[in-house]
């Protein structure tokens, strides 16, 4: 019951097999520039250069609009909650010494 349960591979990745096995034939790197294979490798992708995003004012505007949006959503929230903690301990002692008074008043009172 508490062992796990691995799932089982699909047919197609788990008959993987390989058209060539490359044998080592040196120990050293050879000296010309050709392989011991006669296989090239491949050539490094060209690197782009790299150029800084430029946004327009409007788009800075924007996020800058939002991020204080965000603010100011998270500073209300915050405060409501605290408002409402504030109101919600007020009531209740209140109630508390409504009851206590309650108790402690005379029954019976001559007037």
């Amino acid at each position: 019951m508490f062992q796990p349960k691995y799932p089982t591979a699909p047919a197609t990745i788990s008959t993987f097999t390989t058209s060539a096995v490359l044998t080592p034939t040196a120990v050293h790197p050879p000296t010309s520039t050709s392989s011991a294979c006669g296989c090239q490798p491949p050539a490094p992708a060209p690197v782009p250069a790299s150029t800084p995003i430029q946004h327009s004012p409007a788009v800075r505007t924007g996020a800058l609009l939002a991020a204080g949006a965000g603010g100011v959503l998270l500073v209300g929230t915050v405060l409501v909650s605290l408002l409402l903690a504030v109101a919600v301990t007020a009531a209740s002692v209140t109630v508390c010494a409504l009851v206590l008074r309650s108790l402690l008043k005379p029954r019976h009172t001559r007037r």
